[in-house]
């Protein structure tokens, strides 16, 4: 598939809903201002709060013009033929703003919280890329993919526009097939100083990047929770692959030692404060917006805003963060 070219996509600016704290259904207000404030697009997560897709239908109807994507939605939790239905729907509720996002997820959500094998996650996000494309294209699918199989299906209802499609990628295998089949990658827990890295395994593809912000001037309060969310995520087992990869392996060294002996309480306290600096944006909402605005001018396309809580009111932190706030 041809990637957008990279002048097509630069200048977006997204942000991951529903925000920490705020029931789904009050988000209606901020998201018909976000476009106002200077934003393009809101992507969701799936962990274990809301699902990747109910908020972005809500949102197609509460917004005209945003972007809606996936930051992302599992390749093992639904099964081909029902990703590609739910894929198709918000393609059609959104008049083809909709963007899917997907990718391997964790072997804590899938396994452990879902009951299915997470087994072979690169083949298993290649083969569903495969499949999505020929079914959100209208083809019947009959095939005999590595890690599953589809027999006779066909899309009732096809999307009038193509539907692009994204994958979660950190390293260089996930990057590069982002690259040459897919329509770009979504990345996370990276600094901005990263950015360069990853570009140069992707190409032009259009390169999304969840960044987490959190806008407040007490420092020692916002590295805390930085360490907190590092020690959780950081020592899955891609996430530290990740990080080699970068060179902080070293850094991370002792978190990843103290969490292996089950000291869950004690990784986190071995964070350096310069890996938290990095991998969490803080400071006032000026500095913040600047911060952002670095992962742009290193090679993200869409930033995508991740709000971290400070104990302020969180919609007037999301406005806050707007590029034309």
């Amino acid at each position: 598939m041809t990637p957008e070219p990279r002048e097509a996509i630069v200048g977006r600016w997204g942000i991951t809903l529903p925000l920490t704290g705020v029931p789904v259904l009050e988000h209606r207000e901020l998201v018909a201002e976000l476009a106002d404030l200077g934003c393009t697009d809101v992507w969701s997560a799936e962990t274990s709060g809301t699902d990747a897709f109910t908020p972005l239908a809500l949102a197609a109807q509460w917004s005209g013009s945003l972007r809606l994507g996936t930051a992302i939605a599992p390749v093992y939790t639904r099964g081909p033929a029902t990703m590609a239905m739910t894929a198709a729907t918000l393609a059609e509720v959104s008049g083809g703003r909709f963007v899917l996002g997907i990718g391997s997820s964790s072997p804590a959500i899938v396994r452990r919280w879902n009951g299915v094998e997470f087994t072979e996650p690169f083949k298993r996000t290649r083969d569903t890329l495969r499949f999505l494309k020929a079914a959100l294209a209208g083809e019947k699918v009959d095939h005999e993919y590595e890690t599953f199989s589809v027999r006779g299906f066909r899309l009732e209802r096809v999307p009038q526009r193509p539907v692009p499609i994204m994958l979660a990628a950190l390293r260089p295998g996930m990057l590069r097939l982002a690259a040459r089949e897919a329509d770009g990658a979504i990345t996370n827990w990276l600094g901005a100083d990263d950015v360069p890295r990853v570009r140069a395994e992707l190409g032009r593809a259009e390169l999304a990047a969840r960044i987490f912000v959190c806008p407040t001037e007490d420092a020692d309060a916002a590295r805390a929770l930085g360490r907190m969310l590092i020690s959780t995520y950081l020592t899955v087992p891609a996430y530290a692959a990740f990080h080699d990869w970068l060179g902080r392996g070293e850094a991370l060294r002792p978190m990843h030692e103290a969490w292996a002996a089950g000291d869950r309480r004690g990784a986190g306290a071995l964070v350096p404060d310069e890996v938290v600096d990095e991998l969490v944006v803080h400071g006032s909402l000026p500095a913040c917006r600047e911060r952002v605005a670095r992962y742009v001018a290193n090679g993200v396309d869409t930033p995508i805003v991740a709000l971290l809580p400070t104990g302020a009111d969180p919609l007037e932190l999301a406005r806050g963060l707007a590029p034309g706030a």
